[in-house]
């Protein structure tokens, strides 16, 4: 009989890993809701818990098993930068806004 995983050759998952599923999470939640306008605030703080998470996982992951560890780190990365530059975005609507509304009343 051929089995396969006769010598118990079966690949080992890193049971502590819990850290990489929530990093990979928060990257992801940080991501979709950056493009939200009333959810971005609150997603923000999901995408620096991604970072935080992805870093923490990478330093005790065994080696070769780093993969999701590294994707929530770069997705949290990711999630902050358009995080970033929705606020951005909004505070320059805001300036505009208030030009506009200011240059109104002296017209």
């Amino acid at each position: 009989m051929d089995n396969q995983y006769e010598n118990n050759n079966v690949p080992q998952n890193n049971p502590d890993n819990n850290l990489a599923i929530a990093a990979l999470v928060c990257g992801i939640l940080g991501i979709v809701g950056s493009f939200i306008p009333g959810v971005r605030y609150f997603t923000t703080v999901l995408a620096i818990l991604g970072v935080v998470f992805g870093v923490k996982a990478k330093k005790e992951a065994l080696p070769g098993q780093a993969g999701m560890a590294t994707a929530g780190l770069v997705l949290g990365i990711i999630g902050c930068a358009f995080a970033v530059v929705g606020v951005i975005c909004a505070v320059c609507a805001l300036a505009a806004i208030g030009t506009i509304a200011n240059s109104a009343l002296y017209f």
